[in-house]
């Protein structure tokens, strides 16, 4: 069993794929209470810190903590496009420079770093890279979409996977452990529930909105339910199917599901559980905490289960042929 401890844990989504596959969370660490607090009733066995990570001292909590694997998810809004127009703020971007103390100070066999594909863009990036590798880990650095490996959620992501012991790990050897079924939106959209829903062209409703519809429309037919995508910026027409993968969940509002009645199409947005869904939770995960708005948000900052499993079961198998050889 490889034992973790999580910075920048969020709500414990990728924390939920590691014990999926072997892992042992030791401690979480999130600047927002509603984070630890989600994280501390998923993983009770844990502790949790509610601090920034620059606040926190590695060194003194390196005594405490010896984890087989230090898991980080440094913020990314900086490297984000969800970020639209915003200023690129350098001293959250350094986040991801910040956890090198700390494997410094805990010494793990295991170093992951999770963030958005764009972190590669920033030109601290190789610095990184190449500070992880002075502390002698073998740098695996992959690209892995969450749909690949059984989401219902397409969520690209970077993952720095570093082993002490030089082992590298591709995208392949990743898959070969989990043999996926391709998951859809369908799959997450909770079609019992009593949402309340409203007409699509009721008054009021945004110009853009309808538009966006229409193109759905035109292309699907009448009758065929879809999702109204917003704050899009692949050039996808604002909308999808349901027999593809969802796009990515962020931390807004930003699926709209149109379903029909007759002829007659209604409207509601995706519930935090169906976005739970898509970030890989089931019954083993729950969001007891918080409004609609911060379970959204909570979601969107995770990191998707379904990916961090394979790299955990991967770990263990490591773990498994070291210990036999010794």
């Amino acid at each position: 069993m490889a034992t973790f401890v999580d910075l920048f844990c969020g709500a414990g989504f990728g924390a939920r794929g590691a014990v999926r596959g072997g892992g042992v969370p030791l401690l979480g660490l999130d600047a927002w209470s509603l984070a630890t607090q989600t994280y501390k009733a998923n993983f009770p066995q844990a502790d949790v810190l509610t601090e920034k990570i620059e606040i926190v001292s590695a060194s003194e909590l390196g005594t405490k903590y010896r984890p087989d694997v230090l898991l980080t998810s440094p913020e990314c809004t900086s490297h984000s496009i969800a970020r639209g127009a915003k200023p690129a703020l350098e001293k959250s971007r350094e986040t991801a420079i910040g956890i090198v103390p700390w494997a410094k100070a805990m010494k793990p066999r295991w170093v992951i770093v999770e963030n958005v594909n764009r972190m590669r863009k920033w030109d601290r990036h190789d610095e990184l890279v190449q500070s992880i590798e002075a502390l002698g880990y073998s740098v695996s650095d992959l690209f892995l979409n969450s749909a690949d490996f059984g989401s219902a959620q397409a969520r690209k992501r970077m993952f720095l996977v570093c082993d002490k012991d030089g082992t590298k790990v591709t995208r392949e050897d990743l898959l070969g452990l989990v043999k996926p079924q391709r998951k859809t939106a369908e799959s997450v959209i909770n079609w019992n529930a009593n949402y309340p829903v409203a007409p699509l062209r009721k008054p009021g409703r945004a110009k853009a909105t309808l538009e966006r519809a229409e193109r759905a429309i035109k292309k699907l037919g009448r009758g065929v339910p879809f999702l109204i995508v917003y704050y899009g910026s692949d050039y996808a027409g604002g909308w999808q199917a349901l027999d593809v993968p969802l796009r990515t969940v962020t931390t807004v509002d930003r699926f709209g599901l149109v379903t029909w009645q007759g002829r007659t199409a209604y409207m509601r947005m995706l519930q935090p559980d169906e976005l739970l869904a898509a970030m890989g939770g089931s019954t083993d995960h729950v969001l007891p905490h918080g409004n609609r708005r911060e379970k959204v948000k909570l979601c969107g900052n995770g990191v998707c289960s379904d990916v961090m499993t394979p790299i955990f079961l991967w770990i263990s198998q490591k773990q498994a042929k070291r210990t036999e050889f010794h």
